[in-house]
């Protein structure tokens, strides 16, 4: 015979078996869906594996945008970088109004066999003065950008940017006079 308190442990026990069971399904299912942020130079450094989906963020390159129709649909490819690297990317589709060259842009699909980004979703910044928060992250940490000595560059230097070097404050000065 079985007491009371025998009876009460087994159902607590069943029922975190189950309740663990169940997040752990959970988990496992939104795992699949989950998109992670990669700058260009990341990207050409440590490229994903094949249909893995990540988001490519960075400003599209100046005098890089081409468009045109395949079959009816509209097609853009353009390069995105982040003034160290960049990448090809190929979408097909509408293309968001704010789109335009120079603007900071966040792409999710994945790559394409011929190394190029194949998007399926292209997301671009909504004002002059919002950059996405893994674009900024990309520029400092690329060395940019160093908010401490103010305002991000201009989005149109991005794609002939080098990496200041670090007496560029006394070159200024040399230059200045």
């Amino acid at each position: 015979m079985m007491t009371r308190k025998r009876r009460r442990l087994i159902v607590l026990l069943v029922c975190g078996l189950g309740l663990g069971s169940a997040a752990g399904l959970s988990l496992w299912a939104l795992s699949s869906d989950v998109a992670f942020f990669t700058s260009p130079t990341e990207l050409v450094q440590h490229p994903p594996g094949p249909d893995r989906v990540f988001r490519l963020g960075g400003l599209v390159e100046a005098g890089s945008v081409k468009r045109g129709d395949a079959g009816g649909k509209p097609t853009a490819s353009f390069r995105v970088t982040d003034g160290a690297a960049t990448v090809a990317v190929n979408f097909v589709g509408l293309l968001p109004d704010l789109f335009r060259e120079g603007q900071g842009i966040v792409a999710l699909g994945s790559l394409a066999p011929d190394g190029s980004f194949r998007a399926q979703e292209v997301l671009a910044k909504h004002d002059e003065t919002y950059m996405p928060k893994e674009v900024a992250e990309a520029l400092k940490k690329s060395g940019h950008w160093n908010p401490e000595k103010g305002a991000p560059p201009p989005a149109s230097t991005w794609n002939t940017m080098a990496v200041p070097a670090k007496d560029a404050k006394a070159d200024d000065t040399k230059a200045g006079g």
